[in-house]
């Protein structure tokens, strides 16, 4: 099967950080599928692992953590699927990627693919709305108030991959005033779009911006970018007894500074789950079911921004380097081997 892949971790500048290869097609077992890949999409992560981890001595290395695809065969075990059904899923960072014609992903982390999206719209939500979900109702349990706080969350990065997900799942899912960050005006009117009640620029200091509301100190901060560049604010505008959670890789910043206001903090990483087999693993197939049936509601749109075609080495290349540019609004998909 055709595949993209790498063997030594590196800069995406030249042909051998990522290379069209073919590979022996898996077979499942177990509580695994099978699925044909229809349309990838590219997120931090992939980069991250590029940049620093290389494969088992000998193999090559396939990322892709974004998928929709079709069922073509399952394992032993699988109950929640059949050949046939069309699927999307965010895969596990510790398995062979999504970059893949063919690919083996278990069952519990799967959703039923939105019926009113095609194949590129699907592949750009698994990641970032198990993320987004995850930190909202996992980590930052924004269903539980905090006394005296304002019912707000701020949102670091709105425009981005997930944080245009978060904005949509915050809007659709709580009553929480929606105060996102974009420093372009285009990613500004994004943002917008997707339903924030107010946009802050994120170049500029943001906790004189939050007072300028008028709202009060809100109770919750979800950062998914730029996190130690924004600590000094954090720590001003939120809420005593306020939580606060991250998604990107500081590297470091004083968490001493929230203690006088008793802050939470929180790290949301997606791949937990799926990485340790925990007991609640099949959440993540539970929430993805719950964003389709949101998506083909109506209430939830594909943050889908450009898509490239066929997906290999070359493309995916081209991605890989906007992302780590951070010029990237939305999600980049590739679509059709």
């Amino acid at each position: 099967m055709k595949a993209i892949g790498y063997r030594l971790p590196g800069p995406i500048e030249g042909e051998a950080s990522l290379m069209d290869i073919d590979l022996a097609e898996p077979l499942p077992t177990g509580r695994d599928l099978l699925v044909e890949i229809k349309a990838i999409s590219v997120n931090p992560v992939d980069y991250k692992v590029r940049r620093s981890t290389p494969p088992q001595e000998g193999g090559w290395k396939v990322l892709g953590y974004d998928a929709s695809g079709i069922v073509r065969a399952v394992g032993s075990e699988v109950t929640l699927f059949q050949p046939g059904d069309e699927v999307f899923y965010a895969g596990s960072i510790i398995r062979p990627g999504t970059n893949a014609e063919l690919h083996l992903v278990d069952e519990r982390i799967v959703g039923a693919k939105p019926a009113s999206l095609d194949w590129a719209e699907a592949a750009a939500l698994p990641l970032t709305t198990l993320t987004a979900w995850e930190a909202f109702f996992d980590r930052l349990d924004v269903t539980r108030p905090v006394p005296g706080a304002a019912p707000a969350i701020l949102i670091i990065g709105g425009a981005g991959g997930v944080g245009s997900v978060a904005v949509q799942i915050a809007r659709q899912r709580t009553d929480l005033t929606v105060i996102a960050t974009a420093s372009r005006p285009e990613t500004q009117d994004w943002v917008k779009a997707l339903g924030a009640h107010h946009v802050l620029d994120h170049s500029k200091p943001l906790a004189s911006q939050i007072e300028a509301l008028g709202i009060g100190a809100p109770a919750f901060v979800f950062s998914t970018t730029h996190t130690a560049d924004h600590v000094a604010d954090i720590v001003e505008l939120i809420a005593p007894q306020g939580r606060f959670c991250l998604i990107d890789d500081p590297a470091g910043f004083d968490i001493m500074a929230f203690k006088r206001k008793a802050v939470s903090i929180h790290h949301e990483l997606m791949f937990t789950r799926s990485i340790y087999g925990t007991p609640d693993m099949a959440r993540q197939g539970w929430i993805l079911n719950e964003a389709s049936a949101l998506v083909d509601a109506g209430r939830l749109r594909s943050t889908l921004t450009e898509r490239l075609s066929p997906i290999n080495a070359a493309n995916l290349r081209r991605v890989h380097a906007l992302l780590e540019g951070g010029q990237a609004r939305g999600k980049i998909v590739l679509e059709g081997f």
